[in-house]
């Protein structure tokens, strides 16, 4: 019998034969425990509080050294052997109705795939309401199986989904037992975790009681109590942004969490898990994020090889887009006089946040600016005036005669700008914005980039673009000209960008145009959103990597 006492509950974890047939836990003192009370040593070892344990000592509960105990304060040594019979439940398991996902069944076994937040078999922290309740009303043949939990031969932690095979036949009971025992069954899971390990990892850290929390597991060393474990996983996907990653999780021992265990060693610990990870009342996890997905095995009668795959259940696929989730970043560009600052105003009313290449370019001129001082220090007083101010006419003028310069100027104020944009999109990104708009008008001719970013192209006619240049900021044929010629032409722009907004009307047309242009940005998003998760239910509805 195992000398680790396990806490209330339900686990990720195989049974033993003597688990399955008796409720009782052994428990050796150790040198540590010189001379304590009995329920003082039970209390260090056993989920219960020292008052619960006092009263099941005094019912006659307990034996020490196979003689029973009735009082607490016996003091213990070194080297006995302490047994505490649990009060299971009820002596007689009455049947309950309730939904059960069956995958497979015959007179032999059944693999039924349990929801999370069900509990597989009596405890004393939850007598009624569990898996086996339901099995007995749908198989009334367990209840001449003995002991409080029939037919279960492996466990899944109350809030972890997924497969377990039910013996629903004495003969099949005991061949599950030996199967399980010498790693027969083959048991994958998946898991969502936080952060994205290597393609391919493992642990083989040994797992024991924590030593000072006795409801969780740790990595313990053997010659402390910890047992050998080894886990072994594939990375199925990982999130661009490196917030999670979908695991497929071998396990090839059967120790009390030791799937969430390990990963959480390795820095990884799943979404959700509040015990192993961190609580996070942001969490778009309700539980943590691990599902029994692949069960293999022999069939323990006929001896047929058998494999059941369940894909998880729909709490995954939402956690992980909302993981996915981050503001959509959309560059707005277009030909000079094509409305860049209109549109800007339009979805500012709607309350999206903006950003002006322009504007801050402006800032850097600022008389002290980073900008303003590169410039100062490299071009002199060449088109500043006399109280400092850059002087933006002269400027313009210097640039369209001399290339040289505006590539050297270009090279001083854009690293500047672009720190500027990054860091409203970050901003925007904290504060949670569905979208956040920047307007740069020489995106392309820039070379920058922006993973994942909609390019978005103020469209419109060159008549009409020159005529508000020349009537709204008095722009010769001249000046229009020359700042074109350092642009990529407009049919460039627009077989580059992903979306287009048309603006050659009035301020109403572009209103419903701008309207428009944010239903087709949603409508792109909830396509992507569709894609995503036909990948992801493409990953484990496939076969698993080997």
């Amino acid at each position: 019998m195992s000398e680790h006492t396990l806490p209330t509950g339900v686990w990720d974890e195989d049974l033993t034969e003597e688990e399955i047939r008796d409720e009782e836990r052994v428990f050796i003192v150790p040198e540590n425990a010189r001379k304590m009370r009995l329920d003082a040593f039970l209390g260090s070892v056993a989920d219960f509080s020292r008052s619960r344990l006092k009263k099941l000592v005094e019912q006659g509960r307990c034996t020490v050294e196979g003689a029973i105990c009735t009082d607490a304060d016996t003091r213990v040594r070194p080297g006995w052997s302490v047994t505490l019979r649990l009060p299971g439940a009820s002596e007689e398991l009455t049947a309950e109705e309730g939904p059960l996902d069956i995958v497979y069944s015959d007179e032999d076994i059944a693999v039924v795939n349990k929801p999370a937040g069900l509990t597989m078999h009596p405890c004393p922290s939850c007598p009624k309401g569990t898996l086996v309740h339901r099995l007995l009303a749908r198989f009334p043949g367990l209840a001449l199986q003995e002991g409080p939990r029939p037919g279960i031969v492996h466990r899944l932690d109350k809030d972890t989904s997924g497969l377990v095979v039910i013996a629903l036949s004495e003969r099949a009971r005991l061949r599950l037992i030996e199967d399980f025992a010498a790693r027969r069954v083959h048991k994958t899971y998946l898991a969502v975790t936080r952060g994205v390990p290597s393609a391919e990892g493992g642990s083989d850290l040994p797992i024991g009681r924590h030593p000072v929390i006795k409801t969780r597991m740790a990595v313990v060393p053997e010659e402390k109590g910890g047992r050998s474990a080894l886990t072994k996983w594939s990375t199925l996907y990982a999130s661009p942004s490196g917030r999670f990653a979908l695991l497929a999780v071998r396990i090839f021992t059967g120790r009390t969490h030791q799937i969430r265990v390990h990963l959480a060693q390795a820095g990884f610990p799943l979404w959700g898990d509040a015990v192993y990870g961190r609580e996070d009342r942001h969490s778009p996890a309700a539980r943590q994020l691990l599902h029994a997905w692949k069960l293999e095995f022999e069939h323990p009668v006929s001896g047929r090889p058998l494999c059941f795959l369940a894909p998880p259940p729909d709490d995954f696929p939402r956690a992980m887009l909302a993981l996915e989730e981050k503001t959509r970043r959309v560059i707005l560009t277009g030909m000079p006089g094509c409305g860049k600052s209109a549109v800007l105003e339009k979805l500012e009313e709607r309350h999206i946040p903006v950003w002006s290449a322009d504007k801050a370019v402006a800032v850097q001129y600022q008389p002290g600016a980073d900008g303003w001082l590169l410039m100062r220090r490299r071009f002199g007083e060449a088109f500043f005036r006399a109280d400092g101010t850059v002087d933006r006419a002269a400027l313009t003028s210097l640039l369209a005669g001399t290339p040289g310069m505006r590539r050297e100027l270009e090279r001083l104020i854009h690293p500047l700008v672009r720190a500027s944009m990054d860091e409203f999109f970050q901003k925007a990104e904290s504060q949670g914005r569905e979208a956040a708009v920047a307007e740069v008008p020489l995106w392309f001719e820039t070379g920058w980039t922006c993973p994942g970013a909609d390019i978005t192209v103020i469209v419109c006619p060159d008549e009409v673009r020159h005529e508000r240049l020349q009537r709204t900021r008095g722009w010769s044929a001249e000046k229009i000209a020359a700042v074109e010629s350092w642009q990529w032409k407009q049919d460039e722009k627009i077989a580059a960008a992903d979306l287009l907004i048309r603006n050659a009307g009035s301020l109403e047309e572009l209103d419903a145009e701008v309207g428009r242009f944010l239903a087709e940005l949603k409508e792109r998003e909830q396509r992507e959103e569709k894609a995503l998760v036909e990948t992801w239910r493409g990953l484990w509805s496939g076969e698993i990597p080997d």
